[in-house]
């Protein structure tokens, strides 16, 4: 079955073909790779039943990425914290209490490169594709700002331009370099590899440097 979009017709085949690297972005935003397909189950249903109003103005990929984002941005503001372990009192006293609120990092979950990776293009695309999933760098993301965290993904992880990420968010290309900037001033640096006598410390890379140290495209 597709959808009639003015003269065109769009079928489930056409938005399934974007499902895996929507995951992978679902997954950098909400750290849990549950969630992230759950986000992206829902950003299908929404797509697909507002199909009928959509206009081909920028494409069919950043509107899927505009409603992944505002999916995941609505999960977030939602979230309180997540469920927690309970810790057991003594045996004898029978009572039971919630544990206290654990750092969200914590509840970082590992996601399998197939359910997140593309699985051909560009090599070196690849590997910082990777890297950009490792718990270290997904673990960092959790600290921004959900805005922040969403801006730094599509500028320095998808490459997006800034004037592509503004009409995504519905912001100027000022705020979205802005909210770059006090993202990345948000993310630690590199640590130092302790050096030998006589010889300076180099730098240990980071999932963050690896990303954000890239040579960026004119914007």
């Amino acid at each position: 079955m597709s959808a009639v979009v003015g003269t065109a017709a769009i079928s489930p085949d056409q938005l399934e073909q974007y499902r895996r690297e929507l995951v992978g972005y679902c997954y950098r935003m909400l750290g849990s790779i549950y969630e992230a397909e759950d986000a992206v189950q829902d950003t299908m249903l929404r797509a697909w039943r507002a199909l009928a109003t959509f206009e081909d103005r920028a494409g069919l990929r950043p509107w899927l990425y505009r409603i992944a984002t505002n999916v995941c941005l609505d999960m977030l503001k939602s979230r309180s914290r997540r469920a927690l372990p309970i810790d057991v009192a003594p045996a004898a006293s029978g009572e039971l209490r919630r544990g206290d609120a654990r750092p969200e990092a914590a509840w970082i979950q590992p996601a399998p490169d197939h359910l997140v990776l593309p699985s051909d293009g560009d090599p070196a695309e690849h590997a910082v594709s990777s890297e950009s999933i490792r718990l270290a760098f997904v673990a960092t993301l959790q600290h921004l700002a959900p805005r922040q965290r969403a801006v730094l993904i599509l500028r320095d992880v998808l490459r997006w331009r800034a004037a592509e990420v503004a009409t995504l968010l519905e912001t100027s290309t000022d705020a979205v370099n802005s909210t770059l900037r006090r993202a990345r001033a948000a993310l630690p640096a590199p640590a130092e590899r302790p050096s030998r006598p006589g010889r300076r410390a180099s730098p240990v890379s980071s999932p963050t440097h690896a990303l954000t140290s890239r040579p960026r495209l004119p914007r």
